[in-house]
């Protein structure tokens, strides 16, 4: 298991190595140890969480109010999705920037994004399946959503797809609107969040 850092500060990508034979094949798509050696404090996990999309469902940008934030850890054990990242942490030297990873079934690759980043993802097959543990509970008075189609954004959305989104993502702000409307997080909030993981690490 490798891993690196996006162009997004505090999002990482990490290769897997998939070990396969006649019977079929394994996968550790999960290393506390590799995670916690990039980022000072790993995942403390709350949560786990499945969906199964079909092509061309989007969903996102979403991120959850800091502190506590949500970090994610993100895999698609079947199918293929584009995984994007997007900075919304007013004051970061990378803030409304995003990058993106591709993560499928045959060449597996886990996402994760710190506290106050923002995520989401399109489904580029039928039945694409995304497991990705959290480091807190969903709780819909502190979760955001910015819209995924905002030009001023510029996601990297293939343009071979139509795009079904939920009636929340689709009436979801626009970054800038989002923050106007104060509902971003900052980056000295999230730095100091950080700080208190891994304080207690």
């Amino acid at each position: 298991m490798q891993i690196r850092e996006l162009a997004v500060r505090d999002a990482y990508v990490l290769d897997l190595v998939p070990h396969g034979d006649a019977r079929g094949r394994f996968t550790e798509w999960y290393r506390a140890d590799v995670l916690s050696s990039a980022t000072g404090y790993g995942l403390p996990l709350a949560q786990a969480n499945h969906s199964v999309s079909a092509r061309g469902v989007l969903r996102g940008v979403h991120f959850a109010l800091v502190p506590p934030g949500q970090a994610k850890y993100v895999y698609c054990p079947a199918g293929r999705v584009l995984d994007v990242v997007v900075d919304v942490r007013v004051g970061s030297p990378t803030f409304g920037g995003s990058d993106a990873v591709v993560l499928d079934s045959e060449q597996p690759r886990a996402v994760h994004l710190a506290e106050g980043l923002g995520h989401a993802f399109v489904s580029l097959a039928d039945g694409s399946s995304v497991t990705y543990l959290v480091s807190s509970g969903y709780d819909p008075e502190r979760e955001v959503g910015i819209d995924p189609l905002d030009p001023a954004l510029g996601l990297p959305w293939p343009a071979d797809v139509e795009f079904e989104l939920s009636a929340k993502d689709r009436a979801a702000p626009t970054l800038a609107q989002a923050q106007e409307q104060g509902l971003l997080p900052t980056m000295e909030q999230c730095s100091a969040r950080y700080a208190e993981l891994r304080a207690r690490r």
